[in-house]
């Protein structure tokens, strides 16, 4: 016999804890929709050659091959398989938009939530399959700089909605950080990325252990430029007046530079206006973000209270994102939220708690004579937008109270011979511990204002 298990590295959750995760992809999705972000799904499945469409990163060294026996077996030795599963929701875009361009009505505003696959080491808290959330907005030839403002209005209302204590939505430049090393005479762009991915790691590694690894001989910086380097990326605002003050300090520098103060500037000024309040963002001068097509804005999302948990929410600016499908310049802003890991650790944090139940009553089975009298009454309350189960199999009373309190129903309905003369129902509270009766004709209303007002009180 066969031990049944999963793989490593894959969520697999109990009935309530799925119900309290599709909460999370939901509150994610409805504050989505809120901004006009329209729904978009992409295959599981890339072409090979689609997908990558470049050498090299250690993403794409996690990507799962799909290969079918017969394939498999017709295939030259050392040959790709002809399909991969995607390992982000970017690159698939980047083709559906490249591939439906004339179709499609620009800027282009989509949000997908889709589970992706990468071959990572498996460890506690990291997952090879796990569901992303994900918005864009394309523009064609161009996309305003306004566009990068409301893209924080987008993360506050999702981590507001989410409600799992304050947080703060972290904003960067990176045209701001590459004039800055272009003034410290570094004007490579391979060095610029690896000292940029560097500095990404300054909250988790510290200062000095960053400064180490600068002045490395692989890096170009003598101990002067990393010091000067660290003391600018350590740059943090509280509020808007010092967010503006703190850019202007910056003064001039290259034009790359100055372009990137110029953007970061009206990115911070329209965010009051976006609804955005001015506790819950900051500019922080060291986030840069690992992937080399980001090109402006960059953003990452922190919770105040468990810093330990690192970025929720990230993205950023990119100026061309299907150059490799496409001759048309499509530069777009988006940000990712992944959403299995931020489940689990918000779990583990305890900020996530078991669901209820998404059943809101049972219907007993008292009498296999009433059968039909109990699936009409279920008929009737489904038809009010109660979610009802009934008992189907004969049991004693309490074998079915026991199953609806294990599975988290609240409300039991209970028609025996004595209620059906009387033309009413027996309902039992089994979270109060209480029973009521209530006219027939009177269930499905009394129990409406029952459940609202059960959720209104979770939802506080």
């Amino acid at each position: 016999m066969i031990k049944p298990r999963t793989a490593p590295g894959v969520l697999e959750l109990l009935p309530l804890d799925q119900i309290a995760f599709q909460g999370m992809l939901d509150t994610i999705r409805s504050s989505y929709e809120r901004f006009g972000f329209l729904p978009v799904e992409t295959p599981v499945m890339e072409l090979s050659e689609v997908l990558l469409t470049k050498t090299g990163g250690e993403t794409e060294r996690q990507v799962y091959f799909l290969q079918s026996t017969g394939a498999l077996q017709a295939a030259e030795p050392g040959a790709m398989p002809e399909l991969a599963m995607r390992f982000d929701l970017t690159v698939p875009l980047a083709r559906y938009v490249a591939e439906h361009e004339h179709q499609l009505n620009f800027p282009f505003r989509r949000y997908q939530i889709q589970r992706v696959y990468r071959g990572e080491r498996a460890q506690r808290g990291r997952f090879r399959e796990f569901y992303q959330c994900d918005i864009d907005v394309i523009g064609k030839d161009s996309l305003d700089i306004r566009f990068d403002a409301e893209i924080p209005a987008v993360i506050n209302t999702v981590f507001t909605q989410l409600a799992v204590g304050p947080f703060t939505i972290q904003l960067n430049n990176r045209k701001l950080m590459r004039g800055f090393l272009e003034g410290l005479g570094l004007d490579d762009g391979e060095r610029q990325a690896l000292v940029l991915r560097e500095v990404d790691k300054l909250d988790k590694r510290g200062a000095e252990a960053v400064r180490a690894t600068l002045v490395d001989g692989a890096f170009g910086l003598d101990a002067s430029a990393a010091d000067r380097l660290l003391g600018f990326v350590q740059t943090r605002s509280t509020g808007l007046s010092d967010a503006l003050a703190r850019l202007d300090a910056l003064g001039q520098g290259t034009a790359t530079f100055n372009e990137g103060v110029s953007e970061l500037r009206q990115v911070v000024q329209l965010l009051s206006a976006f609804g955005v309040p001015e506790s819950n963002f900051a500019i922080n001068l060291s986030i840069a973000r690992g992937l080399d097509y980001y090109t402006g804005t960059v953003y990452e999302t922190t919770l105040d209270d468990h810093p330990q948990i690192g970025s929720v929410c990230s993205g950023g600016r990119y100026e061309n994102l299907a150059g490799h499908y496409s001759k048309s310049k499509l530069p777009g802003v988006g940000i990712s939220i992944g959403a299995t890991r931020l489940y689990w650790q918000l779990r583990e944090a305890g900020l996530i708690d078991t669901a209820s139940s998404s059943v809101d009553v049972m219907i007993a089975l008292l009498d296999e004579a009433r059968l039909p009298r109990y699936l009409e009454l279920a008929g009737q309350l489904r038809a009010a937008g109660i979610h009802t189960e009934v008992q189907l199999e004969a049991k004693k009373l309490g074998k079915q109270l026991q199953h609806a309190d294990r599975a988290g129903i609240r409300f039991v309905v209970m028609l025996g011979e004595d209620e059906d003369a009387r033309g009413v129902v027996s309902v039992k509270d089994m979270q109060k511990q209480e029973q009521f009766e209530v006219q027939r004709s009177e269930l499905a209303r009394s129990l409406r204002v029952e459940i609202e007002q059960a959720r209104a009180m979770r939802g506080r």
